[in-house]
């Protein structure tokens, strides 16, 4: 399983691939907002992070970019997908997962520009992005928990869906909105691709009251082990 950072933050990125080595990056206009610059500014720096890592290549170290969540005509999606792809070849594009972003997806697939089809919550809803021979797709997962739905089988189905017709890692199913340890797993679990989470989840997926009760045991062993 692979693990994508959710986030457009630099600091966040270089922290998560030195300490955890992500394999990508998934951003969002929310994630957009919360680095405090601007859409072009905020992603022409991460464009950089990733040219001065070495990272080029979006099979190297994918980046996906979502265009602006007003657009909802098919030529309009193309043509601003097609400007946020020219700033770096790591970029994939986030579609939302609509009648004209499916359109948008599959022309620009036809182009060479890879795409991601977003806001996904539904099996049905992951069929056509695979037809389609999308990159990626993004279930999400943490909306619909919290609405009291099983996520797991809702993962297990798209995964079978995709095992069933030949799309299983051609299209890969990427996790979105995973907020804790025990979705991690169950996504793991399903067999789905790839993770995508805050900082915050992946700190917290570290994190165990045994092993900080274990280091306290074997420190004090440490301490009071024989000098001479």
């Amino acid at each position: 399983m692979k693990f994508f950072l959710d986030s457009a933050k630099i600091n966040e990125i270089d922290y998560a691939y030195n300490t955890f080595g992500i394999d990508g990056l998934t951003t969002n206009p929310r994630h957009i907002m919360e680095s405090g610059k601007t859409f072009i500014n905020a992603v022409t720096d991460i464009a950089k992070w990733v040219k001065d890592n070495k990272l080029e290549g979006v099979d190297r170290f994918p980046v996906s970019v979502e265009i602006n969540p007003y657009i909802e005509d098919t030529e309009e999606m193309i043509r601003a997908a097609e400007e946020i792809a020219k700033i770096s070849e790591n970029f994939v594009i986030k579609i939302p997962c609509i009648e004209s972003g499916i359109a948008a997806a599959r022309r620009l697939e036809q182009e060479g520009i890879r795409t991601n089809v977003t806001l996904v919550f539904s099996a049905a809803q992951a069929i056509l992005p695979a037809k389609n021979n999308s990159l990626f797709v993004s279930p999400f997962i943490g909306w619909k928990e919290a609405n009291g739905e099983d996520c797991r089988k809702y993962i297990s189905d798209i995964v079978e869906i995709y095992k069933n017709y030949g799309y299983y890692g051609k299209t890969q199913i990427i996790c979105a909105a995973v907020r804790t340890g025990r979705q991690v797993v169950d996504c793991a679990v399903a067999g789905a691709d790839i993770v995508t989470a805050g900082l915050a989840v992946f700190k917290d997926v570290m994190n165990h009251a045994y092993t900080t009760q274990g280091m306290g045991i074997f420190r004090n062993a440490w301490d009071n082990t024989a000098k001479e």
